[in-house]
């Protein structure tokens, strides 16, 4: 298990006896929140009391705070060492964003070698998609390969698995508070309706994806499943790792400007079979979490509890910093090598992805954020 230190305090929810109880990592290990409660926040037990962290989220960044600070300053006399997490809230919506300048313009460079890398629109609005809530799943849940169609090179359609199964490392913001229809969430309130973070994994089947996209999008490319950490780090834990994101040229619109930086000094790092193929980093992100939320709801769009956005694929300006095989390996014309001899351009069944990352602080700390791990199975 991570150790995620005195400070973090990652929430999770975890099965015992049968039920399930909402955690808090302390160290390698787990406090029972859901028992402990009522001596640690008497006033906010019934927050707990169904395992989930729903109820926790929903009550907005007054009760958040005043639980973490009882937790900060609680001694614990019993901590559980091995749990069995599940899914820690409920996915009720999930999009999907295309955030970082670096991804982009590499996909850009590989589909459109003869044109411009990035579209006319990139820089002006965080492009996203709408997913499928259904199918987030947590980590350690194996991915099935998917089927589908795909077109080839000389133009025949075919329809079978996926024979270029990729991942995507990405940083994933879970809200809290809700917000009402056709009222936008302007962007300084990021922090009132966020309420933290985890990592996830957004598998995807580019053969399907690149037959399917023209012209409405990602679909069956990518709705098969997307896997998150079972730890949510509390946005309050990450509060010295915040930077400037990247300069933004042209300047965005006003309701995309806030008074407040929403960039972090996350590094993520990607292996397969336990060999590390990539280091992708956050800081160099181009759009912020912040730009996001305000850019998903700005056209009224409402929030509910338990709604899941993600970065889109962290990839830096180095070959070694792609957070996607897509990327790595040049769309197949380069195989990356894993430590075993065996080559990989796209997963295998049998590979098993992790994908883990640490905060870097302002203080010179880092903190552990977990990892979000699957491994690929063969279609029955």
């Amino acid at each position: 298990m991570t150790d995620f230190g005195r400070t973090t305090l990652p929430y999770c929810s975890f099965v015992t006896e049968g039920a399930p109880h909402v955690g808090v990592g302390i160290g390698t290990q787990v406090l029972d929140l859901t028992r402990a409660a009522s001596a640690i926040v008497p006033e906010h037990a019934e927050l707990f009391a169904d395992g989930s962290l729903d109820a926790l989220m929903a009550a907005g960044p007054d009760v958040w705070h005043a639980v973490r600070e009882a937790l900060l300053a609680h001694q614990p006399a019993s901590l559980l060492d091995d749990v069995e997490l599940v899914l820690p809230f409920t996915v009720a919506d999930y999009v999907d964003f295309y955030a970082s300048e670096h991804h982009a313009t590499n996909v850009g460079r590989i589909f459109r070698p003869g044109g411009d890398a990035l579209t006319p629109n990139w820089k002006h609005l965080p492009i996203g998609y709408h997913g499928r809530a259904g199918t987030v799943v947590v980590s350690g849940t194996s991915i099935v390969r998917p089927s589908g169609q795909r077109r080839s090179p000389d133009g025949e359609i075919t329809f079978g698995p996926s024979i270029k199964l990729d991942i995507e490392a990405e940083l994933g913001f879970v809200v809290g508070v809700p917000s009402a229809l056709a009222t936008p969430v302007p962007i300084d309130q990021f922090a009132q309706h966020v309420f933290g973070v985890c990592l996830v994994n957004d598998w995807s089947a580019r053969d399907i994806q690149a037959w399917e996209y023209v012209p409405l999008g990602p679909f069956l490319g990518k709705s098969f499943a997307t896997s998150i950490s079972p730890w949510i780090i509390p946005l309050a834990a990450l509060e010295g790792a915040r930077v400037e994101q990247p300069a933004q040229s042209p300047e965005p619109l006003p309701y995309l400007q806030g008074s407040e930086p929403w960039g972090f000094d996350l590094d993520f790092v990607v292996s397969i079979n336990g060999t590390e193929v990539s280091r992708p980093p956050f800081a160099s992100m181009y759009w912020t979490g912040a730009q996001m939320l305000a850019h998903m709801t700005v056209n009224g769009a409402s929030l509910r509890t338990g709604d899941l956005f993600a970065s889109g694929t962290i990839s830096g300006a180095g070959v070694a910093e792609r957070g996607s095989l897509l990327e790595l390996s040049w769309n197949g014309t380069e195989p990356i090598t894993l430590a075993d001899g065996s080559t990989r351009s796209f997963l295998e069944d049998g590979d098993t992805v992790t994908i883990s990352a640490v905060a870097h602080l302002a203080r010179g700390e880092m903190l552990e954020l977990g990892e979000v791990c699957g491994t690929i199975v063969g279609h029955p």
